[in-house]
């Protein structure tokens, strides 16, 4: 072999080795699931907390509906469907969400595909349609108000809400700490876009949602940098955009000024 193509084959060869390896492990990237701690079961119940089984292809998947305060059981109520960060589980996230309670609002948390207790493999396709699922479970309950369904993502789980947003209506999407799309981040990796398996295309989502959106981020974010939240807001047609002097793992950094602020745009759109 000529000396020049030496030159040019070998660098071609690892770097084609590179991509091979990465489309291979990247959703071990994009769902660290193995390294997430298991949640510790305290024998202190959590107020209001049913517990339920999604009865997906890969297997049953674990998802949590926490009731509001203040309402009849049978009188239906706006309800958030919370999609968590992929460093996290449903078991995270309860004492904190249950603050929607105050508000008239029932919280549920899907858990992805294979996370937790939860069977399957997580993928963009199979968190979308384990979401999907757990909207028409909702909505098929007495005590929901299917007219007044909040979906509310947290970095990662900005793309399982948008991903649910292509298929059933909601009354409001909130955003905090998520990204344009998954391929946004090829270059960072020196990929070509087109070998990103899971692409969660939230920007083209938040061009077509007809309803309020609020957009939440942290200016000093370093892992979804704070252009994407305003790249998301600048393609929304309905956006509100809050802004905190936070990170991406601290974001919000006052959860007392967050609650004031979700209330606020809740109630100035009309939901509570």
């Amino acid at each position: 072999m000529p000396a020049l193509l030496k030159y040019i084959f070998w660098p071609l060869l690892l770097y084609a080795v590179y991509c091979a390896l990465l489309f291979v492990l990247q959703r071990q990237i994009i769902f660290p699931r193995y390294q997430i701690p298991q949640a510790v079961q305290t024998e202190q119940p959590i107020a209001g907390l049913e517990k339920t089984w999604l009865d997906m292809d890969g297997g049953k998947v674990e998802a949590w509906f926490v009731s509001s305060d203040g309402s009849p059981s049978d009188e239906p109520r706006p309800v958030v469907i919370f999609g968590h960060g992929n460093g996290e589980l449903i078991d995270f996230w309860p004492e904190e969400l249950r603050k929607f309670a105050r508000l008239g609002i029932a919280v549920l948390l899907v858990e992805y595909p294979g996370y937790g207790r939860s069977a399957g493999n997580p993928t963009e396709e199979s968190v979308a349609h384990t979401f999907i699922a757990g909207y028409d479970w909702l909505t098929s309950r007495n005590d929901v108000d299917a007219s007044r369904i909040i979906l509310f993502g947290r970095s990662l789980g900005g793309g399982a809400v948008c991903a649910l947003a292509r298929h059933r209506p909601s009354a409001a999407l909130v955003l905090m700490s998520t990204f344009t799309s998954a391929k946004s981040f090829a270059k960072k990796f020196l990929v070509p876009p087109f070998l990103v398996r899971d692409p969660f295309d939230n920007l083209e989502v938040v061009k077509k949602y007809p309803n309020p959106m609020l957009i939440i981020h942290g200016k000093n974010d370093t892992l979804i940098p704070y252009s994407h939240g305003k790249a998301l807001q600048a393609a929304a047609r309905r956006a509100e955009m809050i802004t905190y002097s936070a990170g991406h793992n601290d974001c919000p950094p006052d959860w007392d000024v967050f609650w004031k602020d979700v209330e606020g745009f809740l109630r100035i759109n009309g939901i509570i």
